[in-house]
């Protein structure tokens, strides 16, 4: 008997002793949000959200509200691109390419314009674009 007890606490204390490893999941460096052809600001600007109090008010946005993680307000930065008030239907602004280094991560931002004899509604737009950098560095926006 006292061979099983020993048993079972030489166990138990190994047990104790074991530590879990916490397994990072890769994300890419970046992540596209909502990409819209209307609800933007009317002026064209770019803004990046660094703080926890400005990103939280992303999660007001009902399109982006189940989008944004407690944990991302904690290690990712949140870029706005407002493309400004458009004349018509048929303009978009995103992301053309994201460059991560040493220090900073550098956007370039692409605008595109409807093709000159194109189709478009005549009505006001203003496309914006909001995207998740999972990073805490420096971004410079081109």
């Amino acid at each position: 008997m006292k061979k099983i007890s020993l048993l079972l606490l030489t166990l138990i204390l190994v047990s104790c002793g074991a530590t879990s490893t916490k397994t990072i999941v890769n994300r890419p460096l970046f992540e596209v949000l909502t990409q819209q052809p209307n609800g933007g600001a009317s002026i064209r600007f770019f803004e990046i959200l660094t703080e926890s109090n400005e990103i939280k008010m992303l999660q007001n946005d009902e399109k982006l509200k189940n989008k944004i993680k407690p944990d991302d307000i904690k290690a990712s930065n949140f870029v706005i691109l407002n493309m400004g008030e458009q004349p018509t239907s048929g303009f978009k602004i995103g992301i053309e390419s994201i460059v991560e280094n040493d220090k900073n991560i550098i956007i370039t931002v692409k605008e595109n314009s409807p093709e000159p004899n194109a189709m478009v509604n005549q009505v006001i737009s203003n496309p914006y674009c909001v995207v998740r950098i999972n990073s805490k560095k420096e971004i410079i926006i081109k």
